[in-house]
């Protein structure tokens, strides 16, 4: 019998039932486009809240072809806390915190290193050695993505900016975090010390909270927090210690929002997006959110490793010497044992050497290791033995 004829046999009523379930099946289709729509849509209008800023193309050494493949392995991008309360300016303010974060995409793991803002470094590639934070005063978030990459031999193209207030917004978001505070770092906190960072903290951020604390484990608040990463007195590491805590303290936050998933993601993204400036476009940032719970934060370190104080250029920090602190800084971020530097970096470690006098053999130990995490790694002798720094 043909198609015809059985489709002329089938009932008035069992067509209408037909009818019934493809419209219901057009519907289902139909909500669940419009709940994904809403779930975009939801999504960016949280994200239009950011300061979105185009840094253009940002100047990189001439790196050669391994360490560009090398590269390419990893995503990596500049972590910035600036003290200004205006995120839709990125210029005329120092930046108190600077971090490298590189993503393993493979592996599923984050090593952020933060860099000493009191680095003695080229800030501009015209010769001009000082304190590398002043480059992002001088040059906003480009020129301190120019700055890592031209004395690190890195290729960043996208940061990420905030301030104080947005850290402290974040972390009160989570209902807070537990730290161990030794005694010295909470008489520092408190109305004790001369710094006070708690009551400072407090003015900047423009929050009120308890005004000390009180030596050993315990919950804080944003501000105390945020306290506690900007306090360098009193034996607590100066800015060693305090880039350490910087990283503790974001460890503990990235932890504590994956723990609590998408709805303290969600309330964390009201309070801070308003505040963050950023080059990534609203569809890296969703990618970037989605792997973000996926991953965990495996080490962190500080550069430069070998180094000591100097006073000739202000107070500042000197790597001993900048090419044996950028082969380790390769090798904690890439994995890379076989990283060969550049000419441009070549040229700034020889100056660096020149201008302070310092060598390998000048660097001091000044306590910032305890504040490294995870397999940090350190030179071989070999490695050392490789080393083409030139002598005083």
């Amino acid at each position: 019998m043909s198609e015809d004829r059985r489709e002329k046999r089938i009932s008035p009523r069992e067509q209408k039932r037909k009818k019934r379930k493809r419209r219901k099946i057009a519907l289902v289709i139909e909500l669940l486009v419009l709940v994904v729509l809403c779930g975009v849509l939801f999504v960016y209008s949280k994200l239009g809240k950011i300061n979105y800023r185009d840094t253009g193309k940002a100047a990189t050494n001439d790196l050669d072809d391994d360490a560009v493949k090398k590269l390419k392995g990893y995503t990596t991008i500049a972590l910035l806390g600036v003290d200004s309360r205006d995120m839709e300016s990125d210029k005329g303010s120092r930046s108190d915190s600077i971090m490298v974060a590189v993503l393993d995409n493979d592996k599923k793991k984050i090593r952020l290193m933060s860099v000493y803002r009191d680095s003695y470094l080229d800030i501009d590639g015209k010769g001009t050695f000082k304190k590398c934070n002043v480059a992002y005063a001088r040059g906003g978030a480009k020129g301190a993505i120019e700055m890592l990459n031209r004395n690190i031999d890195l290729d960043i193209q996208d940061y990420v900016s905030v301030n104080w207030k947005a850290l402290a917004d974040a972390i009160d978001a989570v209902g807070g975090l537990t730290v161990d505070v030794s005694e010295a770092e909470a008489k520092s906190m408190g109305p004790e010390d001369y710094h006070n960072t708690i009551y400072d903290t407090s003015l900047t951020v423009g929050r009120k909270t308890q005004n000390w604390v009180k030596p050993g484990k315990q919950k804080l608040d944003g501000v105390q927090c945020v306290a506690y990463c900007r306090i360098r007195h009193n034996g607590v590491g100066e800015d060693f210690g305090r880039a350490g805590r910087q990283r503790e303290i974001l460890s503990l936050l990235v932890d504590k929002i994956k723990k609590g998933g998408m709805s303290k993601l969600n309330k964390v993204m009201d309070v801070v997006l308003p505040e963050i400036s950023t080059s990534l476009s609203m569809s890296e940032i969703v990618t970037f959110a989605k792997a973000g719970m996926e991953y965990d934060i495996d080490a962190t370190t500080g550069f430069p490793k070998y180094k000591r104080g100097a006073d000739f250029a202000g107070s500042v920090v000197v790597p001993c010497t900048l090419e044996k602190n950028v082969i380790l800084a390769h090798k904690f971020l890439y994995n890379d044992d076989d990283y060969k530097m550049s000419n441009t970096l070549k040229a700034i470690n020889n100056k660096i050497i020149n201008k302070s006098g310092f060598t390998e053999k000048d660097a001091v130990d000044l306590g910032d290791a305890k504040y490294d995490t995870g397999n940090v790694g350190d030179l071989t002798t070999e490695d050392n033995e490789n080393s083409s720094s030139g002598g005083k």
